[in-house]
């Protein structure tokens, strides 16, 4: 002690040790000391200052905690929907449930069963039967949980289509809640359920009951669980029960609004299959299940003797039912695989039918645009040819530039149009000319109304018009307003246009082909033909468009009744070619 300065602390209970602290570090552990009280002070005044930014920022932070929450909640709900694959169902508040695929929540979606369960339709209560460890139970539980995940606004396991009622209560007396401490058996703990839920029911109310009626004696069970499915159904309420007892089934089978449901069993393997059986009661198999698991055969014998004869009918047409009833939803599935294989087969062909359409449409087009090409350079070259000859006309009778000729003929269209027709005893007659009687094709005469000189290409028609042509243009003449030189005895001489009317004769065909041409193609082709025809003296005319979607001899024959060259039009006859060809005859 005397050797270490300093403050003693302690000492040992002998007394022979001593705890002293050094003078040298009382300075040190000091300042520590006082650091440490400056600190927290610091701290202090730090969340002082946070605590009233925050209380300032109150109601902004309540808001953005709960919006917060909210999307939380949101996210939380949209992964559980992603992960059990859930879809939201349609949601009534007409106690319909329609359940397509459905599966319960918490069992592993790649070997879980689904189940399609009906209920409030055409009937408000099902009795479910079947083998113990068939899936009777969970099915209770799949339905409820469903009805209330639905009911809170979560997507459920099931699949599209599926529709789920809002009920304002979902009572289920499910499982074992015997007591020993409140001296409840296990049929007393679920009649203690019941009657509470007897008490609170309503048309409003979705009841789950498991093993009605069961842990006393089987005939006084089957007998009050009967009343009591018959009292909840009388109150409104829709009912999901299970049992083991034939007479509930048969109850079930004879009670309107009642429906049996089963869980099927696999004779063949003696294990249940986990679907369930809509309209059909279940058997118990309590036989099979006992061989399957070791009970020997004399002992299931013996049993099968004591059952009733009625008994075992009755459970031997339900098995009957079940393996028809499993057979049919085999063969069901096996058409709807057909028939779902025949609509990607008959997709697969539409989309092949598509792709072909369309080649052909774009084959069709190009070759369409290369014919109007062809036709362009064709017109282009034949109005070059044409321009041609009439410079060599004009050259050589009246010494006019083609310029001078197409002014010259819309001069001459426009007098014809705005001439007014005079009178036949009105006709001045020049001298040297008499009025016409009758015409030949290719003579030559004198348009009085034009004071132009022209040439017949047609006999007058039942109008008594007769079709001249002046220059250029083509027009109808009444046969009184033509007149020609008197004593004209010798042979007129042949025009050119009388020359190119015996070439066209000897040419020119009786049917023209405009099939798998444009409308505007066609016309224009058509009024080309029309005209070496009339030119060519040809009576009737076939013109073949074929017969299509009908547009194309609409389009022609609406033109054709407009037609200055066309007397009447008609459709061919069966020998002619039908509905495909429009026969015309011309004016003549």
């Amino acid at each position: 002690k005397a050797s270490v300065p300093g403050l003693v602390h302690d000492q040992s209970s002998s007394g022979s040790t001593l705890f002293i602290e050094p003078m040298a570090l009382v300075d040190l552990n000091n300042e520590i000391k006082e650091l440490l009280l400056k600190e927290k002070e610091e701290i202090d005044r730090i969340l002082m200052e946070i605590s009233l930014k925050v209380y300032d920022n109150m109601t902004v932070l309540e808001l953005d905690n709960k919006n917060a929450a909210y999307l939380d909640f949101i996210m939380a709900k949209g992964k559980l929907a992603y992960s059990m694959e859930g879809t939201i169902p349609e949601v009534n508040n007409n106690g319909k449930i329609y359940l397509k695929g459905a599966r319960h929540p918490l069992l592993d979606k790649k070997t879980a069963v689904p189940i399609d369960v009906k209920l409030g339709e055409t009937y408000n209560a099902v009795v479910i039967t079947g083998p113990n460890t068939g899936g009777k139970t969970v099915t209770l539980k799949t339905v409820g949980l469903l009805v209330i995940m639905a009911s809170s606004g979560l997507a459920i396991p099931c699949k599209d289509g599926s529709e789920v009622s809002i009920f304002e209560n979902v009572f289920a007396d499910i499982g074992d809640e015997q007591s020993i401490e409140q001296s409840l058996s296990t049929f007393s703990s679920h009649m203690t359920n019941i009657v509470n839920i007897l008490e609170k029911v309503n048309s409003k109310s979705l009841v789950l009951v498991d093993e009605l009626g069961a842990g006393t004696d089987p005939i006084e069970g089957a007998a009050l669980a009967m009343s009591i499915l018959k009292t909840l159904y009388e109150k409104g309420a829709k009912i999901i029960a299970t049992t083991h007892y034939s007479e509930i089934k048969v109850f079930a089978m004879k009670e309107e609004g009642f429906e049996n449901a089963s869980v099927e069993f696999d004779v063949e393997t003696l294990r249940p299959t986990y679907r369930l059986l809509t309209g059909i009661p279940g058997k118990s198999n309590a036989f099979e299940i006992s061989r399957r698991l070791g009970l020997s055969d004399e002992i299931i014998n013996n049993a099968a003797n004591m059952v009733s004869k009625d008994a075992a009918k009755f459970e031997d047409v339900i098995q009957n039912l079940q393996n028809k009833t499993v057979l049919v939803e085999k063969e069901l599935e096996e058409a709807q695989k057909t028939k779902r294989e025949a609509a990607e087969l008959k997709k697969e062909l539409s989309n092949k039918k598509y792709k072909l359409d369309t080649e052909r449409d774009n084959i069709i087009r190009k070759a369409q645009e290369e014919a109007r090409r062809t036709v362009k350079m064709a017109k282009k070259e034949a109005d070059s040819i044409i321009k041609e000859l009439n410079q060599m006309k004009f050259k050589a009778s009246e010494e006019i530039s083609i310029k001078d000729a197409e002014d010259k003929r819309k001069q001459l269209k426009e007098k014809l149009d705005s001439m007014e027709v005079k009178d036949v005893d009105t006709l001045e007659i020049k001298e040297g000319m008499e009025r016409v009687e009758n015409v030949k094709v290719g003579e030559e005469v004198f348009v009085s109304t034009l004071s132009q000189k022209a040439t017949v290409l047609t006999e007058p028609d039942s109008k008594g018009e007769v079709l001249v042509q002046v220059g250029m243009m083509k027009v109808n003449v009444p046969l009184s307003k033509l007149l020609k030189q008197k004593n004209e005895k010798k042979k007129p001489k042949k025009s050119i246009a009388a020359k190119i009317m015996q070439q066209k004769a000897a040419e020119i065909s009786s049917s023209i082909d405009v099939r798998g041409q444009t409308i505007d193609e066609a016309l224009y082709n058509i009024d080309k033909y029309l005209d070496d025809a009339s030119l060519a003296g040809i009576e009737n005319v076939t013109i073949i468009h074929g017969k299509g979607t009908g547009a194309l001899r609409e389009g022609i024959q609406s033109n054709l009744k407009h037609n200055h060259y066309i007397k009447s039009i008609r459709m061919g006859d069966i020998g002619e070619g039908g509905s495909g060809v429009t026969i015309a005859q011309l004016k003549r």
